[in-house]
């Protein structure tokens, strides 16, 4: 037998058909092709998608397939001719030879001789098919090269047009991205340079608040009684001081104050609390401290409080008012940012210029220098005094005053230290020196600060930037408690005049521990009216 491999299947070819005749070869051939093409994978896989659909192939499958079925069968053709053609060539190679040795031998019979022409024609049959099988192959090779130089454009058309729809997208995305980063600059442009303008004086066009009433005149009267030598403030009350922001680090908040009032005889404290707290924690403090001055002296308590201080009575009268209705006489509060402060919410402001940078500088100096809260400077915001006094109302029986001032912008006092504050630093860490181990001590830094000139500066910015008069740090407006008598003095002071000493003192101008007492006389009267008003 001869094997043939045709795509991977080995063939049985009959190699020779010298014991059989003529048509018994011809019907071996055709059994044997039968054969051949059942087990042809090309007919398997057909009548596999024939019993089942969802084997589907695509046109290009089947015309593949059907090209090979046809290679298959030219090339059993065609070595079944090979071997025909080869038989002749090999019998009229020996037929020289057998001629020599006699012509008429008796070894080789006519059948022989008819078998040894049927392998000739066999082997030249062969060798023709497998010439047609390479011409078959050649072609279709050339075809499918032909095919695919033809689909060559179309691929190339599809990689230009992949490349183009990406390198578009990415266009479109980094366009986008650059009008989001262009429209937050300008957003945040427009934040810093719109700053509070819609927040400076809110409580005052917030429908449902009380009136303020005017008490300036009635407060200049008692202060040139004061200067007279006419004091009226009764002893029967507990005077109690409570500083503002950074109160803690000033070593003369409030001090010339408190020791006017102990020499007039009467019961004055400065109110120990952490100035750089929450308004809340510190509301708390007050309400304790209060009630331990009132169980401790059988007094009642009128507050005086400045800046922040002013704040945080406030919102411990609110909150804590049922504890506190009969152990409080009366409330003044000294340029308070009742209402906010547009420095803080300027300083604080989300959504501005440099944002974050500014909240971890604050958040450093005041958390990690100072050792305080940055909620404390959080709460003088007017997001949070929104908000705070929306749900905390200061109750209407309490006698309040509101005083409020504006501060100096002229050229003599931004280049003159007059009106100097003394400030020290925290605790800072120092070597002990001469000591065998590295101890390590504390120390107090004091400070000397041109305050006058730092608060006329800030007011000549809010002043040219809102257009809003104020005292360095709080706007007029935003001093107002609703429902309170308003002072406002025609004098010229800044945020710091009424806690702090000046060494520059004019004797035909009242000094800040006068104005005090004046202002805790105004109040003791609004109490004693608002009695009246409530037994009639």
């Amino acid at each position: 037998m001869d094997n043939s491999c045709i795509n991977g299947e080995i063939f049985e070819i009959p190699s020779t058909v010298g014991h059989i005749s003529s048509n018994s070869y011809l019907f071996e051939r055709h059994r044997y092709q039968r054969k051949d093409v059942a087990s042809c994978p090309a007919m398997r896989i057909t009548g596999l998608q024939a019993e089942h659909p969802r084997f589907y192939l695509s046109m290009d499958d089947i015309f593949a397939h059907f090209l090979t079925l046809t290679s298959y069968i030219r090339h059993r053709f065609i070595r079944f001719i090979e071997n025909l053609v080869t038989r002749d060539v090999n019998k009229y190679s020996e037929d020289p030879v057998m001629i020599s040795c006699g012509q008429h031998s008796s070894r080789f019979s006519c059948n022989e001789v008819c078998e040894r022409r049927a392998f000739d024609l066999k082997e030249e049959s062969h060798v023709n098919i497998r010439s047609q099988i390479a011409g078959s192959n050649y072609s279709y090779q050339s075809t499918s090269f032909l095919f695919q130089g033809l689909l060559l454009p179309f691929f190339g058309m599809r990689l230009a047009w992949r490349l183009a729809w990406a390198s578009s997208r990415y266009s479109f995305c980094f366009v986008r991205c650059m009008q989001i980063r262009v429209r937050s600059i300008i957003s945040r442009v427009q934040t810093t340079l719109h700053g509070s303008s819609d927040d400076i004086g809110w409580l005052q066009c917030t429908p449902g608040v009380a009136p303020v009433e005017d008490g300036t005149a009635r407060f200049l009267e008692l202060l040139r009684e004061i200067r007279n030598g006419k004091h009226t403030l009764p002893n029967s009350y507990v005077y109690l001081l409570i500083p503002g922001l950074f109160g803690n680090h000033g070593p003369l908040y409030f001090v010339n104050t408190k020791k006017f009032f102990s020499k007039m005889g009467l019961a004055c404290h400065i109110a120990k609390i952490h100035s750089e707290a929450s308004v809340e924690h510190n509301a708390w403090e007050l309400k304790q401290y209060i009630e331990e001055l009132y169980w401790g002296s059988g007094k009642c308590v009128i507050l005086l409080g400045h800046s922040k201080g002013g704040v945080d009575a406030a919102a411990a009268l609110s909150m804590y008012w049922s504890d506190l209705k009969d152990k409080v006489a009366g409330l003044a509060l000294v340029q308070s940012p009742y209402g906010g402060t547009p420095l803080a919410s300027d300083i604080l402001r989300e959504g501005q210029i440099a944002d974050r940078e500014t909240r971890r500088i604050l958040e450093f100096l005041i958390c990690k220098l100072i050792k305080g809260d940055i909620q404390a400077l959080e709460d003088l915001t007017y997001e949070k005094r929104r908000e705070f006094i929306m749900n905390h109302k200061l109750p209407e029986c309490i006698p309040l005053i509101s005083f409020h001032s504006e501060a100096s912008v002229a050229p003599s006092v931004l280049a003159t230290m007059s009106h100097v504050a003394h400030a020290e630093l925290p605790l800072l860490p120092l070597p002990r020196f001469g000591s065998k181990e590295s101890d390590v001590q504390g120390c107090k830094v004091p400070v000397v600060i041109p305050i006058s000139a730092v608060l006329s500066l800030c007011a000549l910015h809010l002043q040219l930037r809102y257009g809003e008069k104020s005292d360095g740090l709080v706007t007029c407006r935003d001093a107002e408690v609703p429902g309170s008598v308003v002072v406002k003095p025609d004098l010229k002071l800044d945020h710091a005049w009424m806690v702090y000493f000046s060494g520059k003192k004019d004797l035909s101008e009242p000094d800040a521990c006068e104005m005090s007492e004046a202002l805790l006389t105004l109040l003791v009267e609004l109490g004693k009216t608002k009695k009246e008003q409530r037994r009639e």
